[in-house]
This record gives structure tokens, sequence and C-alpha cells, in this order.
């Protein structure tokens, strides 16, 4: 809005105005980009695709499972004797996307002091501290005021608690989060894929491993080059679970995917490294920011082309993949074998500070992909999976992928399009591409684009962002 009433005090100096000259607010937002239509750019971004396909499309339509794999989740599911499953995986689902960072000794310190200082002067007016004044009575109110301090913090501060995966809930989490698990990482892969098609990994790690999924999207992206996967999970029955699972369901037999490897702790030498490292839904779980830290720069130094970190579309995720990406483009790398610098691959065209963080309250960037679901008596046969991901590379600088990026569903409207768009400069834009005002091609690109695409628009330096809505709000 803004930028509007910027665009409409400009018409003002030169005797317009808006409302006279009854351009309504779709029209005026289509000054937020200047004429982008130079036939020849659009032209060459479409590299004699069709505008449906053009190549900033990177969603996928919906992700299917491996048959393989449906059978053996299935079968694994059937042979399990746990009580009111459906009703114990939608409470685990729930919990999981609820889950919260644990609070940081420091952080948890202030506050008691905070509260401490709090209670204490509101003691102080009462008459009953004048009594505790007595013999034994300051030590007794010293522990009184203790225990009203942590009863406090209990009702305040989030509970965090590790999660033990034994065989009961390793099989919960299976059932809960191995479709969805897919989609997001398949969707991951997809973009690396499509942006960089000769690229043919044939190492992956993957921290984190849980019930093995981002193997099974490896493998059916990069299934003929890949010969070595590396699963990692401090759980053993988890990695016995997703061991399981790549033999059908069975105890014994050969893996569906070859060169599959288990280990329990994270190998810390960086004299080897993957093609591809991948930790999904797992830095959460780590019990602070200095484990977080730790295992960010680990996972770094092993990786050789792409590390790839996905979490959950909330602020919560959002917020921890943003702290390592900046620890990874800032941060002083220890003991560095791999002198390359680090570049952002996706999903942002910048490597600035996240707008979306800058916003007031602070909004989540976060991604959608549909999926069809395992055949679950209790589950729907599609679903979607929010998620938030950042993808650093060492070996695709970025400079050459400065593409703005669409933040939010495309809102299409008759002969104009909404666009929420996450731009090369850093700022966020809501702007509106019609054929007449940026040219047919650009106008039939973005009317073909969805949430998470990229369009080749660049916006006006003169022009201020505009507010961007969060897509809960759409």
């Amino acid at each position: 809005m803004a930028a509007t009433r910027r665009l409409c005090s400009l018409l003002r100096l030169g005797r317009w105005s808006c409302q006279s000259a009854g351009i309504p607010l779709s029209r005026a937002l289509t000054d937020l980009i200047p004429r982008v239509s130079q036939e020849n750019d659009i032209l060459d971004f479409l590299e004699k695709q069709p505008h449906r396909k053009h190549p900033g499309i990177l969603n996928l339509s919906q992700v299917q499972l491996p048959q393989a794999l449906v059978i053996a989740a299935q079968r694994l599911l059937q042979e399990s004797s746990i009580p009111n499953i459906e009703k114990q995986v939608q409470t685990l689902t729930n919990y999981l996307w609820s889950r919260k960072l644990p609070v940081e000794s420091e952080e948890l310190r202030q506050k008691a002091i905070q509260l401490e200082n709090e209670l204490q002067q509101a003691t102080e007016h009462k008459v009953i501290m004048t009594s505790l004044t007595s013999q034994g009575g300051s030590l007794q109110s010293e522990k009184q005021l203790r225990g009203a301090v942590l009863s406090a913090l209990r009702k305040t501060i989030y509970h965090w608690q590790k999660l033990s995966y034994d065989e009961s809930l390793s099989l919960l989490y299976m059932a809960a989060r191995l479709d969805g698990g897919f989609a997001a990482v398949s969707r991951a892969f997809h973009e690396i894929q499509a942006r960089v098609p000769d690229f043919k990994p044939q190492t992956l790690m993957d921290f984190g491993s849980g019930t093995g999924s981002v193997t099974w999207a490896a493998y059916n992206t990069w299934g003929h080059s890949l010969r070595e996967y590396l699963n990692v999970d401090s759980s053993a029955p988890m990695l016995a679970l997703a061991e399981r699972l790549l033999k059908g369901g069975l105890d014994s037999g050969k893996p569906h995917v070859p060169g599959v490897f288990f280990r329990q702790f994270l190998p810390v030498s960086p004299k080897i490294q993957y093609d591809v490292v991948v930790s999904a839904f797992s830095l959460s779980e780590l019990p602070s920011m200095a484990d977080r830290s730790e295992v960010i720069q680990t996972l770094w130094r092993k990786t050789g082309h792409f590390l790839v970190l996905i979490e959950n579309g909330t602020k919560t995720g959002h917020h921890l993949l943003m702290d390592a990406r900046d620890l990874v483009l800032k941060g002083p790398e220890k003991f560095p074998l791999d002198h390359r610098p680090g570049h952002v691959f996706a999903p942002c065209p910048h490597e600035l500070p996240c707008p979306k963080l800058s916003t007031s309250p602070p909004q989540a960037c976060s991604f959608s992909q549909a999926y069809n679901t395992i055949p679950f008596s209790w589950n729907h046969s599609h679903k979607e999976e929010k998620f938030s991901l950042v993808i650093l590379s060492r070996s695709f600088p970025g400079e050459n992928h400065r593409l703005a990026r669409v933040t939010q569903p495309v809102l299409k409207r008759p002969r104009h399009v909404h666009c929420h768009l996450c731009c090369p400069d850093g700022h966020l834009q809501h702007v509106v591409v019609t054929a007449r005002r940026h040219g047919r091609h650009l106008y039939r690109c973005a009317r073909a684009s969805s949430w998470g695409d990229r369009l080749p628009l660049t916006t006006s330096p003169e022009l201020p962002p505009s507010p961007v809505q969060d897509p809960s709000d759409n």
C-alpha cells in the first residue's frame, strides 16, 4: 500500500490521480515492476519450453511413494500390536508439528533472575515478610522464593524433552511421518535435479536418518548414479526399522536399495566428503544451540556439493534453518580442508538477511508439497506437506540462479496474476503481472507458476517494498 500511495502522489504531480483516472488497485500494483518484457530476455529464460513448463517451475504435481516402500510399511504395521494406533499417530503428529526448540541455559538463568526480582518486589509490600525476619525466617523466605520461581518457570518456559525412539515409538513415527517426509525430501532433490541436470551424485549421507525416507527419495531421484548411502541415527531400533523397510518389511532378504550402510554416530573426520549431505527434521531434536552449531559445522565439512536442511514449515523450523544458513555463510569453518566457499542454492534468491524475519511479527518461509499417502485405514488418500528448507552448495555459485521466488500461493484473476515474491534485492514484494504491462510471455509464465516456483521478475529500486501477508491469512 505504501508503494501504491507513492504512485498516486506521483500521478497527482501530473494532475492525475488513481481515483480520477479510475485505476483499480491491481492496476496500480503493476507499477511495482518495470516493464521487463524485453522479449529476448524472457525467451532466453524459456529456453524454447512452453510457458506452462517454463524452467522456473519446480513444484511436483503429486509425489507418490515407491510401491515397495508402501508394501513394506503396511506389512510392518500389520505385524505390530500397538493399541489405539490411529489416536497415537495423530497425537505424535500434532506433538512433532508444535514442537519448539529447547530453552538455552543462559536464557533460563536470565528468566529466573527476572522472576526472582519481580517476586521480591511484590512480597516487600506484604506484612508477612516482616514476620519472617526472625531467627530462621530469612532462610524460610529464601526457600519459599526459590519454590515460587521454579513454579513460575514451569508454567512459562517450554518444557522440552528428548524423544527416545524405542521399537514402538519408531513404528508410530513411521506411520505418522514416512510419507510426508519422503514428499518434502523429494521436492528438495527435484530442485537440484531440475536446475543442475548434469549433477550425478555418487555418495549421500543422511544425519538423523530415521525410517530412511531420504535414502528412498535419493534412490528415486538419482538411483542410477548413487552407489553409497550412509544413514546416521542415534536410535538403534530406528536403524533396524529402516533396514527392515529396505528388505520389504522382512528380517532378511535383499535390500531394495543397494549400497546402504547404517551408523549410530556421526563421523567427524573431514577427510571423507559426500556429494549430498542431508538433515531432514533432525536439527530440532538436538538439545542446545551449541550442539546444533557443532553438528551443522560437521555436516558442512562432510559436504562435497550440496547440503540439504529441512524442518517443519513453522516459525521455529524456519528460524532454525536461517541460523544454520548464517553459520555456514558467515561463521568461521573449523578445520577446513575444502576451502570452497558456501552459497545459497535454494530457496533464497540472495544471501542477504531473510526479509521474513524482519516483518512484524516474523513470518515462516515455508513451502507445500502434495503427496499420496500410505493407504492406512485412518489416512486420507492425498495430503500436503508444509516444510521449510535451505540448500547450500559448494560448487554451484548462486549468482547464476538469481530469480525471484514465489513465497505464497499464486492468485489468478481475469487478465492479471497476484504474485508474492522474495526478490534478489532481499525484499518481499506483492506484484500484479499483466500482459499489457509486462508482456504476454512473462504474464503466461506467471499464470502457470505456483507456490515455490521462480520467476524472472526484477523490482524497481525506486519504489519501496510492499507489505506481504502470511499465507495463512489468505
